[in-house]
């Protein structure tokens, strides 16, 4: 597990960048079993045509670029992608778009990801403290961690019972636990979660700055969890350092 992560840092760091593209980020929580999409970075339109194929139209398409962290701002994530041609007609829209938004802009490629049915949307984050080290948080996504700050924190490493009390003690909790009929939520995949992120950080906080999972869609009890946005900042180790 860490033997990966640490290949996909290292290269990262070697380039002389410590912010990491969305797919890079997704590679290192792959490592640590965190549930990811199945999706692949084309570096050329053949190569993006091969890939919805066989991921299964429709797809979604976005843009990664070290100087374009916020994809959505410079709008080079393209959804519901139906079919080649259009996709094809997309893959010039999003290079367009980049190169407006930021001319200098070095391109890795375009994530070519399936279109996610939506889920009950949680954020996973990470902070480093001066004085305690690192931090893991939990929350609702959306309107619930943007206007009503209704997060937790807990310093790493967590327990299982951290994680359970995570969950449970945040206001919105009852979104989870099955409002108004719905059903609940998949409780054990964040359980899961929130002790591989724990884990992945506990082995690596020499390298992570700071960790965002946003959005992280669950869906209903037994049916897991999907990381659908990440973003990871590094730290160049001290005994890394020039």
């Amino acid at each position: 597990m860490k033997e990966e992560a640490l290949k996909v840092i290292e290269s990262v760091l070697a380039q002389g960048r410590t912010a990491m593209v969305e797919y890079e980020a997704k590679q290192v929580l792959k490592a640590y079993g965190l549930p990811v999409p199945n999706e692949k970075l084309a570096r050329t339109l053949d190569e993006a045509l091969k890939y919805a194929e066989e991921i299964g139209y429709p797809v979604a398409m976005k843009l990664m670029s070290p100087q374009i962290l916020h994809k959505s701002d410079a709008k080079v994530v393209l959804l519901n992608i139906k079919t080649p041609e259009e996709l094809k007609e997309k893959w010039e829209v999003i290079h367009e778009n980049a190169h407006k938004y930021r001319p200098d802009a070095e391109i890795l490629g375009v994530l070519i990801a399936p279109m996610l049915r939506p889920g009950r949307e949680i954020i996973i984050g990470v902070t480093e403290d001066p004085q305690f080290g690192h931090a893991l948080m939990f929350g609702l996504g959306g309107i619930f961690v943007e206007v009503l700050k209704d997060v937790t924190f807990r310093v790493i490493p967590i327990t299982e019972r951290d994680a359970r009390k995570m969950i449970t003690e945040i206001k919105g909790y009852p979104i989870l636990a099955g409002a108004r009929g719905e059903k609940p939520a998949d409780i054990e995949a964040i359980v899961d979660m929130l002790l591989r992120v724990s884990e992945l950080v506990d082995e690596l906080r020499d390298y992570i700055k700071e960790m965002d999972l946003n959005p992280v869609f669950v869906y209903s009890e037994g049916e897991g969890a999907v990381v659908v946005d990440a973003r990871i900042i590094l730290k160049v180790p001290e005994d890394k350092g020039p």
